[in-house]
């Protein structure tokens, strides 16, 4: 899948996109969200900004940049933009894998749903980028969909699979932790906040 198809495919989705995760949204990601931003401060990256559904959780006080690769998305990004305490918000298009940013100009990146998005040869590419713009010794947060290894979830994500892959480009099979550790991130935390599906990491850039 290379980077036209994903995104045609989001320009497609994007004024559908909410109501289609509104369900998820409602009943499991508002509570997570928090998590990801707690702690962190100054410059910050929101990698995959999508439509902006991070933008209420910002830290007060922070300066965040959201990227995303499609316009779509961004503009409906742009409408949650007022809704956060963080002190400002750019909003650029920009594909993760090339990113137009100087080199450690942002004390932490989060990226929600990225990379099961990111097709397997973008993944390391895409984690040297975010290690590349996140200072010496910043985190990189991650909150990402896993293949389950229990036998129901696994029976329910192979019957998921295929809308997630034609509608998000999204797969349970990506090996996210695996390019983390190729490229010498140090992992802080690793814990499952849905049980055997949906993975928060916590990497740090080396020093």
């Amino acid at each position: 899948m290379s980077a036209l198809p994903t995104l045609d495919r989001y320009q497609r989705i994007a004024p559908l996109y909410d109501v289609l995760d509104l369900p998820f949204e409602w009943f499991r990601y508002r509570r997570l969200r928090p998590a990801l931003w707690a702690g962190l401060s100054g410059r910050l990256l929101d990698a995959g900004v999508g439509t902006g559904r991070n933008i209420p959780y910002y830290p007060a006080g922070a300066h965040v940049t959201g990227i995303d690769l499609s316009p779509a998305m961004l503009a409906r990004a742009e409408r949650r933009r007022g809704r956060t305490p963080a002190a400002g918000v750019a909003l650029l298009q920009m594909d993760a894998t090339a990113l137009a940013l100087p080199a450690a100009s942002f004390d932490a990146a989060v990226a929600t749903f990225l990379f099961c998005v990111l097709p397997e040869q973008a993944q390391a590419p895409a984690f040297r980028e975010l290690a590349r713009v996140v200072r010496a010794g910043g985190e990189i947060r991650l909150l990402e969909y896993v293949r389950p290894a229990g036998a129901w979830r696994g029976f329910a994500a192979r019957l998921w699979g295929p809308w997630m892959a034609w509608a998000y480009g999204a797969g349970y099979d990506r090996q996210t932790e695996a390019a983390t550790r190729a490229i010498g991130l140090e992992v802080l935390e690793r814990r499952y906040v849905v049980p055997d599906l949906l993975l928060f990491l916590r990497l740090r850039v080396p020093r």
